[in-house]
């Protein structure tokens, strides 16, 4: 049986290659069948079903992120404009409050005091029929400048009136003149002026007079300029206002006496 049975070598490399396959068909078969007998894959049914599993896909690396923009120059240049802006201005507020702090001990500046020392009624006539009052009026003023480095020009363009409740009875003006340091000034005003009053205000004012204390107001408003050593500031507006009671306006027969008298002194610039 041994005999019959020899395997011969055969030359591939001579070309004497057989014709029919070593194996035949059928003889053995693997595991997953005869490839030649599989059917040929379909459009359905996938690649990788025919062939294996296929290997992993490769890794997806992620694109980096573009860089960030620089950041815009023009909002720094605003902010940095800006913050230069208000360094000036606090560096300027600090320089302005320690100049007024130097000028202020330096001349230690003091509001000038006013007062209406006498006040007569030199004419006063009311009209019943039209209920026109006709008024002149004389003022004893004085003007006291306590500075000792401050002087006071008053200049032209003043105003001086007379008033009962809102009616101004008379008006005039205050002289232009320059008081000096430590100066007190006594000035006579004159006054004279006519208004229509009502029949309330005509009732009112005899009650008044009956009653012994008719208010009067006294305001002046008088432009000047202040003088700081050898320097003359701008124009201000310098304002009086007297609370003024009397004891009666309408009889001439004797000098009105002042009961009271409250004044207040401001600027307007």
């Amino acid at each position: 049986m041994a005999d019959h049975q020899r395997i011969h070598p055969v030359d591939l490399e001579a070309g004497n290659r057989p014709s029919t396959p070593l194996v035949p068909t059928g003889s053995f078969r693997s595991d997953k069948g005869d490839p030649a007998r599989q059917p040929l894959p379909t459009n359905n049914q996938p690649h990788y079903q025919q062939h294996g599993p296929l290997p992993p896909p490769p890794r997806r690396v992620a694109p980096r992120a573009p860089p960030l923009p620089p950041p815009k120059r023009r909002r720094g240049c605003c902010c940095r404009f800006l913050c230069c802006v208000v360094v000036a201005a606090v560096a300027l507020a600090v320089l302005l409050a320690a100049a007024a702090g130097a000028l202020y001990l330096a001349f230690r500046p003091q509001a000038p005091r006013y007062s209406v020392d006498r006040l007569a009624v030199s004419a006063f006539r009311l009209d019943p029929s039209t209920l026109t009052a006709s008024a002149a009026f004389d003022a004893t003023v004085t003007a006291a400048n306590p500075n000792a480095r401050i002087g006071i020009y008053y200049e032209r363009g003043s105003s001086l009136s007379v008033w009962y409740k809102s009616y101004r009875l008379a008006s005039g003006g205050f002289p232009a003149f320059y008081q000096g340091h430590r100066n007190t000034t006594v000035l006579q005003l004159a006054m004279a002026g006519e208004v229509q009053l009502g029949s309330a205000v005509v009732s009112g004012l005899r009650d008044a007079q009956q009653a012994g204390a008719v208010p009067l107001v006294f305001r002046a408003d008088v432009p000047v300029r202040v003088e700081l050593g050898s320097f003359k500031l701008w124009k201000v507006t310098s304002r009086v206002r007297c609370d003024l009671v009397v004891d009666r306006l309408m009889d001439l027969s004797s000098p009105i006496k002042i009961k009271a008298s409250n004044c207040k002194f401001s600027l307007k610039l």
